[in-house]
């Protein structure tokens, strides 16, 4: 899955002039840069959300940028999505909210679709929730039954919006253990956009850092040692530390 050469600019404000970069299968790519730099926008591009001005978006072998709609709607059914809020429906169960996208697409029936969703929540290390609603959940359960609805449907591709926002450090690590999993165990290709630098740096295979409208490209330990200061800036001092560290343990 590539972008190549991307222009994209709301009325007189741009926001990326020649954006490209690639992003591995079955690898956790990382997306960061400032407040501003576009990377929602990068995600609702990818999704088939966001058309831009000009280039290339490739996802599953097919250029979004320039097929049709139902091309489009097509390719939007290989991805699962996470929304930074969840976005889960506060009237249904958990249950109704995870098998929500299987009732909608496939013929499924009541057991399969019970089946399904018991298997996707325990990935996400949930059980006996079938009957909760959003509002009995806690932060981090609720992301995770987000999660378990982002792979219902067996996507190739996840994409994450600030999954970590306002959890507390126990659920961030549960999170990115998760991330983890459902990368290596099950091959999911995690795009994943995060301010929470420790986690990013230890859970990316790659960061795509968004800088001026284009895009920088490296392991965490590359970018650490890529001598731009600016680069060395955005990491901070702790955080160059830590991605050298997580260099060294991969090494």
């Amino acid at each position: 899955m590539e972008l190549e050469s991307v222009r994209l600019a709301f009325g007189e404000r741009p926001v990326f002039e020649d954006l490209s970069c690639r992003f591995a299968r079955a690898r956790i790519t990382v997306l960061m840069g400032g407040s501003g730099s576009g990377k929602s926008t990068v995600l609702r591009m990818i999704g088939g959300l966001q058309r831009p001005d000009a280039g290339v978006i490739r996802v599953a072998g097919e250029d979004i940028a320039s097929a049709s709609e139902a091309d489009v709607q097509r390719v939007r059914r290989r991805l699962g999505m996470l929304f930074q809020d969840g976005a889960l429906l506060d009237s249904m169960s958990v249950l109704q909210n995870v098998g929500l996208p299987l009732l909608e697409h496939t013929d499924l029936g009541d057991a399969e679709i019970r089946d399904a969703v018991h298997e996707r929540l325990e990935a996400v290390g949930l059980k006996d929730v079938d009957d909760l609603l959003p509002g009995e959940l806690s932060g981090g359960m609720l992301r995770r039954v987000a999660l378990a609805r982002a792979i219902i449907m067996d996507p190739e591709i996840v994409l994450c919006d600030e999954p970590f926002s306002g959890l507390d450090p126990p659920n961030v690590e549960r999170i990115e253990a998760l991330f983890g999993e459902l990368c290596h165990q099950r091959g999911l290709t995690l795009i994943i956009t995060s301010h929470h630098m420790a986690s990013s740096l230890r859970m990316s295979d790659q960061i795509v850092l968004l800088r001026h409208g284009r895009a920088v490209t490296g392991t965490p330990g590359e970018l650490a040692t890529s001598g731009d200061d600016e680069i060395v800036d955005f990491l901070g001092a702790d955080g160059a530390v830590l991605a050298r560290q997580v260099a060294a343990e991969r090494a």
